[in-house]
């Protein structure tokens, strides 16, 4: 039985902040209409360039707040949190690239909304998700890359029984276990740190289990948690 767990490493530092988890399974993640995708990703670059709205890229709303989130815990040099390098492409004019139905789906929600969005194959998986301060050994090969960087002790982290899956909250994640065309469970994971935008969160979190059921069938669980619920099961 598998969970996902929030140890209160994170919470001590971000006691208001929520973490949703959307779990999918039996979903088809095979490309059919790449170009229905690529609309959808369209559509939420525009709206998000429409949300930016000073012309100083680092003064907006959104991007302050998570770069202050950024500087609570020990981060590697130059991590930005997984929305501000979305909206820092998209404000330079680059479209996003189609990857598979489902990455394409939460980039599109992440970008709508203005939220950081991730996801892991469940499959892939060893043993439980847990965020947590990293020991500081625990294996990690980044999306891109070839080699093990190990986070730095005590950043946060997503982990397994393997090693980290996902380095500083929401910059990087680990190639073992992306999501796939041939991804049949998958897990994926919002946070909130601005106590301002709860109901903006559980939109985001129902249009994000809603899209991928319209797309890629299967069956969807949101949930929610905080500091009074730190853990839920996966199976």
């Amino acid at each position: 039985m598998k969970k996902f767990i929030v140890e209160n490493d994170f919470w001590n530092l971000f006691p208001k902040a929520k973490i949703g988890v959307v779990v999918c399974k039996g979903i088809d993640n095979t490309i059919k209409n790449e170009e229905k995708f690529k609309k959808m990703i369209l559509e939420a670059e525009k709206k998000a360039l429409e949300c930016l709205k000073n012309p100083e890229f680092s003064s907006n709303e959104v991007i302050r707040i998570w770069r202050e989130t950024f500087r609570k815990f020990k981060t590697k040099k130059g991590a930005r949190s997984s929305i501000e390098s979305l909206l820092k492409r998209v404000y330079k004019g680059n479209h996003l690239n189609n990857i598979n139905p489902l990455v394409d789906i939460y980039n599109s929600i992440s970008l709508k909304y203005l939220l950081p969005c991730g996801g892991e194959d469940i499959d892939k998986i060893s043993g439980d998700i847990i965020l947590t301060k990293a020991v500081g050994d625990e294996f990690f090969v980044a999306l891109g890359e070839d080699k093990n960087e190990p986070p730095y002790e005590g950043e946060l982290i997503y982990k397994d029984n393997n090693g980290a899956i996902c380095r500083c909250l929401n910059w990087r994640e680990s190639v073992r276990t992306m999501l796939t065309e041939n991804t049949k469970n998958a897990v994926l994971c919002m946070e909130l740190v601005d106590e301002n935008r709860g109901k903006e969160f559980e939109i985001a979190l129902e249009e994000l289990s809603k899209k991928v059921m319209e797309n890629l069938g299967g069956a969807c669980k949101v949930s929610i948690l905080d500091i009074n619920n730190k853990e839920i099961i996966l199976d």
